[in-house]
């Protein structure tokens, strides 16, 4: 597959749109990410706002918080809910190579301004605000999804199967071998020395977090080794949801709803109760009954199931969207904050460090699951209304309009 700058790309299902006009904004799109920010809200405040297991000695969790976050990463499969933003990622790089099609554009300069903007976003994201920051991955990946731009929907289709595959035989196997290697301590002298240690090291993370700007910052900067190579070893999974995204804007799809809507009820019918049982096996290896030695395990199940559960959601919501007025409003109301994602996300990520760390209230590990789980509602809901405001006042989101300044190499 070339690189050439000008490498002209068709699309079968939007050749004529190329060919007639400048590629709208696809409404589906928008409202899908809207719906997955309170997703990726839910599952990055429970890094963000620290322990509230009494380690850190300032709240013992209740019965209520132990559910509320048990039952948080059952409907969300924990850390599953990158994989909207990921699959909408490759669908909006479909029409993103048709604008650029549609206006004699290179192609690939384009992307490369984009990517290396979006990676910088990341960088200064992950050491500023939230060490879990997911831009660095997209960007590097979406080198790669250029280089794939030329794939066939159906080839596009089964690597990302493959990858899939490759990462839960990974994954599966290493979970066994823990599962056969690791004895479970039951000793009391045992648990209360692996309990102090625990203890030691929350302290010495909350410590750090409360406190000024600069300790913050070192404390993102320790823990960004491992959050790169939790990206490194799921990067197939964001790939492979790229990949989906490809093969879907090739075909319109989300441009076309309606036609796909049997399609989509059994994903919903399947998706479903799939999803739904590997994020309750998930819930049982983080919050218990079974123990830590279950990760991998769970982690390699969540290959198979949480892509399913997370079709689900968005399956229902698009089917939901064609169901008259309400589903007209519901579209009406997410689709704003879809169309500036990335300034809605970064927003979570400095709301989220002025409440827990040392930029502001410095709460890390001091309010429990479900206060904290009411607080992302609130700003979910916020962040609705300010975004409604905005898009009917500008076309661009200060975030977005970066972006596509750096994109263009232009003002848009």
């Amino acid at each position: 597959m070339s690189f050439s700058p000008r490498t002209s790309t068709r699309f079968p299902a939007q050749s004529a749109l190329t060919r007639s006009s400048r590629p709208d904004r696809v409404r589906e799109v928008d409202v899908l990410r809207g719906f997955a920010l309170l997703g990726i809200l839910l599952v990055n405040v429970q890094f963000t706002a620290g322990p509230q297991s009494g380690l850190v000695g300032e709240v013992v969790e209740s019965p209520v918080d132990g559910a509320a976050g048990w039952l948080v990463t059952a409907l969300l499969v924990s850390a599953k809910f990158y994989l909207p933003f990921s699959f909408l990622l490759g669908y909006s790089f479909t029409l993103q190579l048709a604008d650029a099609e549609h206006q004699g554009a290179a192609q690939a300069p384009r992307h490369l301004r984009r990517v290396i903007c979006l990676f910088l976003l990341g960088v200064a994201h992950a050491v500023l605000l939230f060490v879990g920051d997911i831009l660095m991955a997209y960007a590097c990946l979406s080198l790669l999804l250029f280089a794939a731009r030329d794939l066939a929907p159906r080839k596009a289709l089964r690597i990302a199967a493959w990858l899939l595959a490759g990462l839960f035989v990974f994954l599966l196997a290493r979970g066994l071998l823990t599962l056969a290697t690791t004895e479970l301590v039951h000793t009391p002298d045992a648990v209360a020395a692996a309990r102090e240690t625990a203890k030691e090291t929350a302290k010495e993370t909350a410590e750090a977090y409360r406190g000024d700007p600069v300790s913050v910052v070192r404390a993102n900067l320790r823990a960004l080794r491992g959050a790169l190579a939790a990206n490194i070893l799921y990067a197939a999974d964001m790939l492979a949801a790229f990949l989906v995204g490809l093969a879907a804007g090739k075909h319109a799809v989300l441009a076309e709803p309606d036609r796909h809507r049997t399609q989509m009820k059994r994903i919903v019918a399947y998706g479903l109760p799939i999803g739904l049982a590997g994020g309750a096996f998930l819930a049982m290896c983080a919050h218990g009954p079974l123990d830590a030695r279950w990760y991998d395990v769970a982690m390699a199940a969540g290959m198979v199931t949480g892509p399913a559960l997370v079709a689900s959601y968005c399956c229902g919501l698009l089917l939901l969207l064609g169901r008259g007025r309400f589903g007209r409003r519901v579209g009406d109301v997410l689709a704003p904050a879809g169309r500036m994602s990335l300034t809605n996300y970064l927003t979570q990520s400095l709301v989220m460090a002025l409440v827990f760390t040392g930029y502001g209230l410095g709460l890390y590990g001091r309010v429990g699951t479900v206060a904290v789980l009411a607080g992302c509602l609130v700003l979910y809901a916020a962040q609705l209304a300010f975004s409604a405001w905005l898009m009917g006042r500008t076309r661009y989101a200060p975030v977005e309009w970066l972006l596509r300044t750096a994109t263009l190499a232009r003002k848009p």
